[in-house]
């Protein structure tokens, strides 16, 4: 550990702040390169020792990581939400990453996983989907919007229809109007277009992964599901517990604590008091969130094991939002279980998930 070396990084569209720490905390460098690979692997290689590196998630992250995984030690991609070192006192780039290479020698940085190159592919057509259909559902929020703004229903879908365009825009006497409602209309043509072909090419290149096949077992988690689930989380040996993809997926339960023990004659106990539950975590993969209680939703509704559940949740005097909560926590741990074993979903899997 004498020789290590602890380098943490500001990355900017044209420089990057550096600044380098042996293991005793002391500043043995400070440089400012270009944002460039061949002056950042020069510099790394310039170090000798075992060389520790880190940086912040953000829009160069996944092409550094990439980059100095070969040459370095150890890769660190820190959370910038949970750098609140970086918000206090005097803020600058080479300040920042001499706090980042501080917090790197401490290990007290909160890393965002990357890896799996193999699924590179994967991720980023899963990537194309989710931003084409958030795209596609502004549009099409826009046009009702336009509607309402002129006092005109549209309630249910057959404002989107093709066959119904005609009829819609006849509704709207506004020259300016209806010609901001058609290219809305032209927009929410091309993005459907974009969307199927995005769909279709996602789906191909899930089926060249054996894992998606095993996830589309699970009541609930179809094909489309499946696919998004392996783009998202890669890897099931990333999460240890079930606990930490609840976490993860925005399905924890997050419990404010305080005063736990008491001494009741002399000895030291447990308080009685209840822990209080305050929500669901809030720093969550959003997407994957979305993934589990859709998931949830339609097996609730469909026959099977997992509706038996739900049905024997509601039995118990369950609300049925937190009945669907629980089942969507229920499909997660299955989804890690039957992921981990690579073996077939079966009902075993719900006593196991429990």
């Amino acid at each position: 550990m004498g020789s290590a070396k602890y380098v943490g990084m500001d990355v900017h569209k044209d420089t990057i702040s550096i600044a380098v720490m042996n293991s005793a905390g002391k500043l043995i460098m400070e440089s400012i390169i270009e944002t460039k690979a061949i002056t950042i692997l020069q510099f790394i290689q310039g170090l000798q020792g075992d060389v520790y590196v880190t940086f912040e998630e953000g829009t160069w992250a996944a092409w550094l990581y990439d980059l100095l995984k070969p040459h370095v030690t150890k890769v660190v991609v820190c959370n910038p939400r949970k750098n609140a070192l970086l918000k206090q006192g005097s803020k600058s780039d080479q300040i920042d990453a001499k706090k980042l290479t501080d917090l790197l020698r401490l290990g007290s940085l909160s890393a965002v996983y990357h890896g799996e190159q193999g699924l590179r592919t994967l991720k980023e057509l899963s990537r194309s989907y989710l931003t084409i259909s958030k795209d596609l559902g502004r549009v099409m929020n826009r046009l009702k919007a336009l509607y309402r703004s002129w006092a005109i229903p549209c309630a249910g879908t057959q404002v989107y229809a093709p066959r119904h365009r005609a009829e819609w825009l006849a509704k709207i006497t506004e020259a300016g109007v209806r010609r901001r409602a058609e290219l809305y209309y032209e927009q929410l043509d091309a993005l459907r277009s974009l969307h199927k072909q995005a769909k279709k090419e996602l789906l191909s290149e899930g089926r060249k992964h054996s894992a998606t096949k095993l996830l589309r077992q699970i009541p609930g988690i179809g094909p489309l599901r499946a696919t998004q689930l392996v783009a998202l989380m890669q890897t099931p040996h990333r999460f240890r517990t079930k606990r930490q993809l609840w976490n993860y997926s925005g399905l924890g339960l997050e419990t404010h604590d305080s005063a736990q023990y008491c001494f009741v004659e002399g000895q030291l106990r447990r308080s009685k008091k209840p822990q209080q539950l305050r929500g669901l975590n809030d720093n969550h993969n959003h997407d994957l969130k979305n993934i589990f209680k859709g998931a949830a939703m339609q097996a609730s509704t469909s026959a099977g094991p997992l509706r038996d559940f739900y049905e024997a949740l509601l039995a118990k005097g369950r609300r049925p939002t937190m009945a669907r909560l629980t089942l969507a926590r229920k499909i997660a741990a299955i989804t890690l279980i039957v992921w981990k074993k690579g073996a077939s979903f079966d009902a075993k899997h719900l006593k196991q998930a429990a």
